[in-house]
C-alpha cells in the first residue's frame, strides 16, 4: 500500500538512484532495480557508468541491429532473440532491458535507424512484439522505445513534432499499440522529443488516453535518459519513472507540489503503485545459467535469415567450392557489425569475413584494404586491390558505411557511400572477371554504382556472427531469404520527407503525412532502387489460388526452383475506389515467412485484424472503417503482387473527401504549402520556423546547447564553437565522440536531470542567465544555488535514512 510510505518516499520512488539503478526502500521490501541498454545485446556497465557507452561493458552476445533482423521478417527468430537477450539479462543481473527500438523510419537520414525496425508500422510492431515476448518470458521486463514520434538526432531532446492526429495514429503509435495489446510490456520508454507542443514525458493524450486508457497498458513509464522535463507535470500527466538521476532535486519538487495543492497525492499514488508493481512483477530468484557458444549460434543463425540478395547477374552466387576468390576492402578485415551509441554491446566473440572466408571452401588468394575507411583516395591500396582482383576469378569487396557516418546523436546528410569506395568499385569493375559486393550499412545507401557489381549481398549491421553468415550465403551453404524492411530510394529527393528532414529550429513538421517510405513511392507512382519487402534467393516461387472473404485470405506458394528456399509472402491492403479519406495504394496488413523444399506447395492463411482496414477518424477522435470495396494483394514485395482480389467491406459511411488536400489526395506532398499543411494538422502554424544560424536572442532552459551560437553571452558563444570544432575533430578521426554530441543536442534543463543532484534546476536556471549576457547575475545565482540545493540534499537524504515515525507522515 502507497500509505506506508512518507510522502518523500513516495517522490523519492519516481526518480533513479543512479545512472542505471531506481531507488529502494528497504524497510518495505522495494528493491532497486537495475536497468540496461539491450535492444541487441545487454550493456551491463563495469566500473564508472555514463549514458552511452563510453565506458566498457561486461561481455555479452552481438545479436544483429533490429534494422537487420526485421528483414528476416520472422517474427519467431526474433522472439528467439528476445528470449537470449532476457537469459543474459538475468545471468548480469539486469531487471529492465531497455529495447526493442520501434521508431518508424520516417526519413533515411535518421542516424539511428540502424536501431529501429522498419518504416511500416505493422512490421515494426509485430517483429517488436516478438522480441517483448522473448524478453519478458526470462522474467525481467522489456521497455519498448521511444514513445513517440522520435525521428530526428538533430535537437532530438528540444525538438518538437508537428504532426496531424491521423498521422500520428496511423503511423507513429500502431506500433506501439500492437506490442502493447500482443505482448504486453512491463515498462515503456518515453522519448525526448515533444509531440505537438507538448513533451511525452508529460503528454496525458498520449500517456493516459491513448497508452493507458484506450490500449490497455498496466506498466511503468520510464522517461529515457535525460528525457524528463518537468517532474511534477510528469507524474501528473503518467510518467512513472525518471531516470537517470536528478539527486533528490525532482523528489522535492514533488513534496513541494503536494503540500501547495499544485499536485494530489492521489495523483502521486497512482505513479507509485505503478513502479511498485515494475518491481514486483520482476522475478530476482531466475535461473542465471546462459550457453554463450549457443547464443552465438543463434547470432549467426539470424544473421543468415536477414541477409538481403539485392543483385545476382548471370547466377554469380553462389560461389562454387574451390573458386578463387580476391577479399577487398577494409571491412573484410575490420567489421561493422553493430551501431553506435547507447547501443554498443561488447561481444563474446567476433569473426571477421577474413577468418570466415579461411574456413569456407572458397580459395582466398589475397587481401587488399583496398580504401582508407575514414575517407581520401590512395592510389597505392587502388593499385593493390587492382593487382590482387587481376589473380582471382572473383572479387569480393567488402564496402560499406563508417562509423561515422550513422550513430545515435547524428543524422545523416547524404545517402552515398564514400567517394573512395565507389572509385575502387569502378577500377575492379575494369579488371575483374566477377565482382561481389558485400555491404555493411545500418540503413540506406545511394548505389549508382550498382552496375560495377555482378551481385549484391547486404548483410546490414550483423552482429558478431554476420561475417559468418555472408560466408554461408556466399558459398550457397545458404540460400538467402532476408527481405528489405524499408524502401530504397533512387535518389534523396525521393523520399517524401526529403524537403523537411531534418527539423533544424524547433520544431520537425511532418508534413508529408501518412505518407512515409512505400506508402509514398507507391501512391505517388515514384520509382524505386529496390522496393520495399524486395529480395532475391537461389529458386523461384510461384503464388496461386488466392481466396478472400470477411475473415481474411487464404492462397498457395510453390517452390518451383531446384534447391530448398524461404519465401516471405506479403499481404497488402488499398481501397479499390476513390475514398472520403486520403489513403495510400496499398498497405502492409499481415506476412508469413514459409520454408519449402524444391516442388514443395504450401496453403498459406493471412487472418485479418483490428488494423487492416481501419483509419482514424479525426473529427471523430475515433477509428473508422470505411465502407466500399478494398483490393487485397499477395506476393512477394510491394511491388511485385500477382495475385489480387476485391472485398467489400461493410463499415462507416465517411464524409466526402475534402478540397482542400490536393496535395495529399495524390501523394505528392514533398512541397506541401503552409495553408494546405494547416488544413491537415486542423490548426494555423507558428511563426515561421528558423533555419540556419541559431538567431541572436534570449534563450531558455529548454534550449539545447548548440542555439548558444547565437546567445548574447561572448562566452557562450564562444563555447558553442569549441563543442562544434570538437565534435568535428572526432569525426574527422572516424571516431565520433558521443558524449560531445549529445551534449551539443542536449537542453540546459538536462544537466538537472542527469548530474545526480550536482547541478539543481535552480543553478540551471542561473546558467542561462549567464548564457543570456547577464554574467555576474547568472554566477551569483550558481552560487547561491548550489548552497541550497546542497543543504536540500542533506536535509531529504536524512530524512529518508530515518525509519517512519507514523502514519501521518504519509499524508
Amino acid at each position: 500500500m502507497s500509505d506506508e510510505l512518507t510522502l518523500l518516499e513516495k517522490a523519492a520512488l519516481l526518480s533513479g538512484a543512479s545512472v542505471w539503478e531506481s531507488r529502494e526502500v528497504a524497510r518495505l521490501g522495494i528493491r532497486s532495480l537495475t536497468l540496461s541498454d539491450g535492444p541487441h545485446g545487454i550493456r551491463k556497465q563495469v566500473g564508472s557508468s555514463d549514458h552511452l557507452g563510453i565506458n566498457g561493458s561486461m561481455p555479452a552476445t552481438c545479436f544483429p541491429t533490429a534494422a537487420t533482423v526485421a528483414n528476416s521478417w520472422d517474427v519467431e527468430l526474433a522472439a528467439q532473440v528476445g528470449d537470449a537477450l532476457g537469459a543474459e539479462a538475468v545471468n548480469l543481473g539486469v531487471d529492465v532491458v531497455l529495447g526493442p527500438g520501434l521508431n518508424i523510419k520516417r526519413s533515411p537520414l535518421c542516424g539511428r535507424n540502424f536501431e529501429y525496425f522498419s518504416e511500416d508500422p505493422y512490421l515494426s510492431g509485430t517483429m517488436a512484439a516478438g522480441y517483448v515476448r522473448g524478453i519478458q518470458g526470462r522474467g525481467v521486463s522489456a521497455c519498448p522505445k521511444h514513445f513517440a514520434a522520435n525521428s530526428q538526432e538533430l535537437r532530438r531532446m528540444a525538438s518538437d513534432s508537428l504532426l496531424d492526429e491521423r498521422t500520428l495514429r496511423e503511423i507513429y503509435l500502431t506500433a506501439f499499440e500492437i506490442v502493447v495489446r500482443e505482448a504486453q510490456p512491463k515498462a515503456l520508454m518515453s522519448a525526448y522529443n515533444k509531440v505537438n507542443g507538448t513533451y511525452v514525458h508529460e503528454s496525458a493524450h498520449l500517456l493516459q488516453d491513448i497508452l493507458r486508457a484506450e490500449w490497455g497498458f498496466d506498466g511503468a513509464v520510464i522517461s529515457d535518459w535525460g528525457g524528463s522535463n518537468d517532474a511534477v507535470a510528469a507524474v501528473r500527466a503518467g510518467g512513472t519513472l525518471e531516470m537517470p538521476s536528478p539527486g533528490l532535486d525532482s523528489a522535492r519538487q514533488l513534496v513541494a507540489a503536494v503540500e501547495q495543492g499544485r499536485l494530489t497525492e492521489v495523483e502521486l499514488d497512482a505513479r507509485v503503485a505503478e513502479m511498485r508493481s515494475l518491481v514486483q512483477r520482476i522475478d530476482p530468484s531466475r535461473d542465471r545459467a546462459v550457453d554463450i557458444d549457443a547464443h552465438h549460434a543463434l547470432a549467426r543463425r539470424v544473421a543468415e535469415a536477414s541477409q538481403v540478395l539485392l543483385k545476382n547477374d548471370d547466377a554469380t552466387l553462389p560461389l562454387a567450392g574451390g573458386t578463387r576468390v580476391a577479399v577487398i576492402g577494409d571491412f573484410a578485415e575490420t567489421p561493422r557489425y553493430q551501431g553506435a551509441g547507447s547501443s554498443l554491446v561488447h561481444p563474446t566473440r567476433l569473426t571477421t569475413a577474413l577468418e570466415a572466408l579461411a574456413a569456407s571452401s572458397l580459395e582466398v588468394v589475397r587481401y587488399a584494404q583496398g580504401f582508407r575507411r575514414t575517407g581520401g583516395a590512395d592510389a597505392s591500396l587502388v593499385a593493390e586491390a587492382l593487382d590482387a582482383a587481376a589473380s582471382a576469378e572473383v572479387a569480393l569487396v567488402y564496402l560499406g558505411l563508417d562509423e561515422t557516418s550513422e550513430s545515435e546523436g547524428n543524422d545523416r546528410s547524404h545517402l552515398r557511400l564514400a567517394d573512395n569506395q565507389v572509385t575502387l568499385l569502378a577500377a575492379l569493375h575494369g579488371v575483374a572477371e566477377r565482382v561481389v559486393v558485400v555491404l555493411s550499412a545500418g540503413s540506406v545507401v545511394e548505389m549508382p554504382w550498382l552496375g560495377h557489381a555482378d551481385a549484391l549481398v547486404h548483410g546490414y549491421l550483423g552482429g558478431q556472427a554476420g561475417a559468418e553468415a555472408t560466408v554461408a550465403v556466399l558459398t550457397g551453404a545458404v540460400n538467402p531469404s532476408g527481405r528489405l524492411a524499408e524502401t530504397y530510394p533512387v535518389h534523396l529527393k525521393d523520399t517524401s520527407s526529403h524537403g523537411y528532414y531534418p527539423g533544424t529550429g524547433e520544431t520537425a513538421e511532418y508534413r508529408e503525412g501518412i505518407y512515409v517510405g512505400y506508402r509514398h513511392t507507391e501512391t505517388a507512382g515514384t520509382p524505386t532502387l529496390f522496393p520495399f519487402g524486395f529480395g532475391l534467393g537461389y529458386t523461384t516461387f510461384a503464388y496461386a489460388d488466392l481466396a478472400v472473404d470477411d475473415a481474411g485470405a487464404t492462397f498457395t506458394v510453390e517452390n518451383t526452383g531446384a534447391v530448398a528456399g524461404a519465401e516471405v509472402a506479403q499481404l497488402y491492403v488499398g481501397r479499390r475506389a476513390p475514398s472520403g479519406v486520403h489513403r495510400a495504394a496499398r498497405e502492409l496488413k499481415g506476412f508469413r515467412k514459409v520454408q519449402l523444399a524444391p516442388g514443395e506447395k504450401v496453403t498459406v492463411s493471412i487472418p485479418f485484424d483490428r488494423y487492416t482496414f481501419r483509419h482514424f477518424a479525426v473529427a471523430q477522435a475515433a477509428w473508422q472503417v470505411e465502407a466500399g470495396e478494398f483490393t487485397v494483394s499477395v506476393g512477394s514485395n510491394v511491388a511485385d503482387l500477382p495475385l489480387a482480389a476485391v472485398l467489400q467491406v461493410a463499415g462507416d459511411q465517411v464524409a466526402d473527401r475534402p478540397t482542400d488536400l490536393p496535395s495529399y489526395d495524390a501523394a505528392t506532398v514533398t512541397a506541401v504549402s503552409d495553408e494546405e499543411f494547416s488544413a491537415l494538422l486542423g490548426r494555423e502554424l507558428g511563426g515561421p520556423v528558423p533555419d540556419g544560424p541559431e538567431p541572436r536572442g534570449p534563450l531558455g532552459v529548454n534550449a539545447p546547447l548548440l542555439a548558444m551560437h547565437g546567445a548574447r553571452s561572448p562566452i557562450a558563444r564562444l563555447a558553442a564553437r569549441v563543442l562544434a570544432a570538437l565534435i568535428a575533430r572526432s569525426m574527422r578521426r572516424g571516431k565520433p565522440d558521443l558524449n560531445l554530441l549529445f551534449l551539443y543536442n542536449m537542453p540546459f534543463r538536462a544537466m538537472a536531470k542527469m548530474t545526480n543532484g550536482a547541478v539543481t534546476t535552480e543553478m540551471v536556471d542561473s546558467m542561462v542567465t549567464v548564457v543570456n549576457g547577464r554574467f555576474f547575475r547568472g554566477v551569483g545565482g550558481l552560487i547561491a544555488g548550489y548552497v541550497r540545493g546542497r543543504r536540500s540534499t542533506r536535509r531529504l537524504a536524512a530524512e529518508l535514512a530515518r525509519p517512519a515515525r507514523t502514519s501521518r507522515t504519509a499524508r
